[in-house]
């Protein structure tokens, strides 16, 4: 985040890995990190509350990825939301969206290019009550998955391996093997070890497949 934000927004929009004719879309939100001085936690913000809203010239249909009992939402219902009351100094957050372009042929329109735009309203804690905001607006600028952030590709492996276990209708073409190759390619410098742990299980559920 810059000096003057508490946040940073980042997304990212890549082919989705089980369904290639989709998008795989990854919102992070990082808080600033905490002085080394600070004990405790450290409130940044209040009332945070993040809208993303979907082009829908350009999304036909989405979903976010954790929630397979809501139907994908259509063009008349093309805003998110989310609220948390108080965020602290390093949290962060990841959010999965996967998205169903609409047809090249189908877009005429040279307004069209922007996909998605997201805006996070919060309160600074010592302020005096305003409400700021932080926007983001991304077009359809989007990369193979193979060359992808690993934060991404991990966070794909996480979320496919969920579904691969309560055998969702969405899973697409994804496998245990598939899993384990992105989250090894997302595993990174892994200081607390907890990405190894995850590809460790995934290893064991391959087995007790094999079995």
């Amino acid at each position: 985040p810059s000096a003057d934000e508490p946040f940073s927004v980042n997304v990212d929009v890549v082919s989705c890995p089980w369904e290639q004719s989709h998008r795989l879309v990854r919102i992070g939100l990082k808080g600033r990190k905490a002085s080394s001085d600070v004990h405790g936690a450290n409130i940044i913000a209040r009332d945070t509350k993040i809208d993303i809203e979907f082009n829908p010239v350009r999304v036909g249909s989405y979903r976010l990825i954790g929630y397979d009992r809501r139907s994908l939402q259509g063009e008349n219902s093309n805003r998110e939301g989310a609220r948390d009351h108080g965020i602290a100094a390093g949290y962060t957050v990841t959010a999965l969206y996967e998205l169903v372009p609409v047809a090249q042929q189908f877009i005429t329109r040279q307004e069209a290019q922007t996909l998605l735009s997201a805006k996070l309203r919060f309160k600074k804690p010592d302020g005096n009550g305003e409400v700021q905001s932080i926007e983001r607006s991304v077009t359809d600028d989007w990369v193979d998955f193979a060359q992808a952030h690993p934060d991404l590709k991990f966070a794909a492996a996480v979320a496919e391996f969920g579904m691969i276990l309560c055998d969702s209708g969405y899973k697409g073409s994804g496998t245990l093997g598939a899993v384990l190759k992105w989250a090894q390619e997302g595993k990174g410098a892994d200081a607390n070890g907890y990405r190894a742990g995850f590809i460790e299980l995934v290893r064991k559920a391959q087995t007790l497949k094999k079995s």
